[in-house]
């Protein structure tokens, strides 16, 4: 009998524990602070993104703000006199699709087939590339739907490519083991059109793509708002997405109310579905939510130091072009592998966008791109996976510039700098861009510098079976470096001797005093 009353007892505390781990979440930050980030997204440290849609079409200038800019003509003033010069977009426009009066925006939508799109052959790439996520575009600022959208009739299914676009990703993705999310970039899109009546903005049979007439830059209303949750709840519900990805509009005083609403529903869902999800906020010129709501994401930019809270960048292969463009200028493969690195030294994770032209097709300059990415994790992925931040993220001279789009002002990383992570009792040591000499110093490794409570046990060079030949001094771990043919940055395990199990080395039983 008194076994039968403890199993009980057991399963009550049991079940009381299970009440108290999934009780839900309500519309308010001091509820939401109850959100933890899970270890999935502290161990994938990089993603995809996947900035797709119908401004590949003209793929031109600035790519996904096509849409922004090819609406201005200039301005004249009570003179006549042009104010300021129609945009590149305007005139390249008028070149090879006419004026905007006659040929708008959504005319591009029948001419964007994705023909060639094939979500086996991307998610391939993107597991060759070392992504354990991966979050295409929902929906941009011009509202087209990249999903089987109930609320809007300007989705991919029924429009385009005739295809589910998330739909057909997460499907792939997940039967892979990896991680879906999707972004949402629409509440930026109240702001994105211009409104004059010859244009088709104002026609009332596109209302349902363009909204109504107002001023760009005033808030929101509350039916545009509403409409925007609708969208939202919609591809939320349906998709039931890992994560879940909010552009810098979402941020605006206007969506305070419905921010905690959604944020809510979400993180309420994850615990119906025993799903762990996380969900990215800007902070650009507004904070979209207080620290531990959420998981910041800092577009195009890095941290100067360590968060204890986890973050992300996204971050695109085109600098500041995210969509397919004829001038999508890329950097060195070793240039994103040490952004990945100091972004991951500092507690973050990189979400890397690739941009595929209209036929769905990624190009092949960025898929050799991820590829030596993907290269380099295959040699190099215990230092980053599933590791933590080292006591200090790093020596040398260079470090991230604390602004938007920071990324755009630095000038790369030197000879002098390196990175540190660690991994259970590995500690890991980038030297992020190598030159031709034989010993390199990492002074945070020294004996006497009370950072290592372990004494180091070997010291190797990841990807190589040559010794390494090494001194602790008290200031300093000097290793000489052996003959390699590695590319890229050079990651060095420092294995530490065994901490001990308990804080005084006694395993005494009580029994025993």
């Amino acid at each position: 009998m008194k076994k039968v009353l403890k199993l009980i007892v057991v399963a009550l505390l049991a079940a009381s524990s299970a009440t108290v781990a999934q009780k839900k979440f309500t519309a308010d930050w001091e509820s939401l602070k109850n959100y933890e980030i899970p270890e999935w997204y502290r161990d994938a440290k990089f993603g995809i993104f996947i900035h797709w849609g119908p401004t590949t079409v003209p793929a031109y200038g600035s790519a996904e703000w096509y849409g922004f800019h090819m609406w201005n003509e200039g301005q004249v003033d009570a003179l006549g006199n042009p104010s300021k010069k129609p945009s590149k977009a305007y005139e390249y426009h008028v070149e090879h699709f006419g004026k905007p009066e006659d040929f708008g925006y959504t005319k591009f939508i029948p001419m964007f087939k994705a023909e060639n799109f094939n979500a086996k052959e991307w998610i391939d790439l993107f597991q060759e590339a070392g992504a354990k996520y991966v979050v295409p575009v929902g929906e941009h600022c011009d509202g087209f739907a990249m999903y089987d959208s109930k609320i809007t009739r300007w989705n991919s299914v029924d429009m385009g490519p005739k295809k589910d676009i998330v739909g057909e990703l997460f499907k792939e993705a997940r039967s892979r083991g990896m991680k879906v999310g999707v972004s949402s970039h629409f509440a930026y899109g109240w702001h994105w059109w211009t409104y004059k009546d010859k244009f088709e903005t104002t026609d009332p049979k596109l209302r349902d793509f363009y909204w109504d007439k107002h001023e760009r830059w005033e808030p929101a209303t509350q039916a545009y708002i509403k409409h925007f949750y609708n969208r939202t709840s919609d591809m939320m519900t349906r998709y039931k997405p890992d994560l879940l990805w909010f552009d810098l509009g979402f941020s605006e005083p206007a969506y305070e109310e419905v921010r905690q609403k959604i944020f809510a529903q979400y993180y309420n869902q994850g615990i119906k579905n025993n799903q762990e999800v996380v969900l990215n906020y800007k902070n650009i010129r507004y904070l979209g939510a207080p620290d531990g709501t959420a998981v910041l994401d800092i577009e195009s930019g890095k941290l100067d130091r360590i968060r204890e809270e986890a973050w992300q960048t996204d971050m695109s292969l085109g600098g500041y072009r995210w969509g397919y463009t004829n001038n999508y200028k890329m950097r060195k493969p070793s240039g994103y592998i040490n952004d990945l690195i100091d972004i991951v030294s500092k507690n973050g994770c990189l979400l890397l966008n690739v941009a595929p032209n209209k036929n769905g097709v990624i190009p092949e300059p960025q898929q050799a791109i991820l590829k030596e990415i993907g290269a380099w994790l295959k040699i190099n992925g215990e230092a980053i996976y599933s590791s933590r931040p080292f006591e200090v993220f790093g020596q040398g001279p260079t470090n991230a510039s604390m602004k938007l789009h920071g990324n755009s002002h630095e000038k790369g990383f030197t000879s002098q700098d390196f990175r540190y992570t660690k991994n259970g009792q590995s500690i890991y040591a980038f030297w992020l861009k190598p030159d031709d000499r034989e010993v390199i110093v990492l002074r945070a490794l020294g004996s006497e510098n009370r950072i290592l409570n372990d004494d180091i046990l070997d010291v190797t060079l990841l990807g190589s079976d040559a010794e390494v030949k090494w001194i602790q001094q008290k200031d300093e771990l000097v290793i000489e470096l052996p003959d390699h043919e590695l590319k890229n940055a050079l990651c060095f395990k420092v294995m530490l001797k065994d901490k001990p199990s308990d804080i005084l080395g006694n395993k005494k039983s009580r029994k025993d005093f």
